[in-house]
């Protein structure tokens, strides 16, 4: 395979904070590239990071992603500039426009204009990062500046975008140095990735100077039909309990009627109902789940597609200690 291969490791599914450090030490042993892990409303992102730099070599140190709401522009330049040097230079910062509930629910924001605030997030940490001050001067803030007081490292850390639209895409393509897509089919990827390119040019980038690592929810296993229950269960609940933003970006790509259904068993909460209304030609659409020899076919596939820098293997909900370990192991084999 000759795209990266990624793991994103959530949160919620270790008891403290170093299991994730041990997940990372696991990660880089069987030849994985990067690890990543999500922030929401559980724990703040930065010590299980940092535990994980600090137990690894070579592994890359990736969060997916930070909200621009949840933090000031200065303190994420802060945090990415700090990681950066705990890992040696292995960290990339993970930014996305957020969604209401986090936002308002949360941080008890107002979620307003979210790409401007992405977009001026941005350029005032490239600000930190190139004249070692937060000065800006822009539509959401106003910075008056003071200067950051360690060094600034000679390479500071990449900035991944999470976005899905086609203009946020745009913009990431034309801020960013990464995009991290979820749940594109590989036709839809496919069109996503020219908004991509178009934002690079504007940036006067091309679209081999930003690493595209989507990400994907897998399950491996010997018992075909539980990986495809476990898998097909998360992929519908992203689809129709996670906001708006997921379920729509499938109905864009060529699913309406599978999401109305989803999102119509949802509001009755019947998660067996949500589940049922996901044929298979949509889940194998949108998620690599089967027997080892499935899931390492299905990624091949994803990885070769034009662009495509590096695959990001998440697990889906209710798998075991036991199945992520099989899944991880069946995946290593195409490092």
């Amino acid at each position: 395979m000759n795209a990266d291969l990624d793991l994103l490791v959530r949160l919620g599914d270790y008891d403290r904070p170093q299991g994730v450090a041990e997940r990372a030490v696991q990660a880089e042993r069987l030849g994985f590239d990067r690890i990543s892990t999500g922030e929401t409303t559980g724990w703040n992102v930065v010590p299980p990071l940092t535990l994980a730099a600090d137990r690894t070599d070579e592994l890359g140190i990736s969060n997916d992603v930070v909200s621009p709401y949840g933090r000031s522009p200065a303190l994420l330049a802060q945090t990415a500039l700090t990681l950066q040097d705990a890992t040696d230079g292995r960290f990339r910062l993970g930014l996305g426009p957020s969604s209401p509930a986090i936002t308002e629910r949360w941080h008890g924001a107002t979620f307003d204009r979210p790409l401007r605030r992405t977009r001026e997030t941005i350029e005032i940490i490239r600000a930190v990062y190139e004249n070692g001050t937060p000065a800006y001067e822009g539509e959401i803030f106003d910075i008056s500046g003071l200067d950051y007081e360690n060094e600034i490292p000679e390479t500071p850390p990449p900035i991944d975008l999470a976005t899905l639209g086609p203009k946020a895409t745009e913009l990431a393509g034309r801020f960013g140095d990464g995009w991290t897509p979820q749940l594109f089919t590989p036709d839809g990827l496919r069109d996503r990735l020219s908004d991509l390119e178009r934002g690079g040019e504007l940036g006067g980038k091309t679209l081999a100077d930003l690493r595209v690592a989507p990400i994907v929810r897998a399950v491996a296993s010997e018992d075909r039909d539980r990986a495809r229950e476990l898998a097909r269960s998360t992929t519908a609940f992203m689809l129709g309990a996670y906001g708006p933003y997921y379920g729509d970006s499938v109905a864009d790509q060529g699913y309406a009627d599978v999401v109305d259904d989803i999102r119509t068993a949802w509001e009755n909460r019947d998660t067996d109902a949500m589940a049922a209304a996901l044929p298979d030609h949509v889940l194998d659409e949108l998620a690599p789940a089967g027997t080892p020899a499935e899931v390492r076919e299905w990624i091949q596939e994803y990885a070769a597609i034009d662009g495509v820098d590096a695959v990001r293997i998440g697990f889906a909900t209710g798998m075991s200690d036991a199945d992520k370990n099989a899944t991880m192991e069946a995946v290593a084999e195409l490092v």
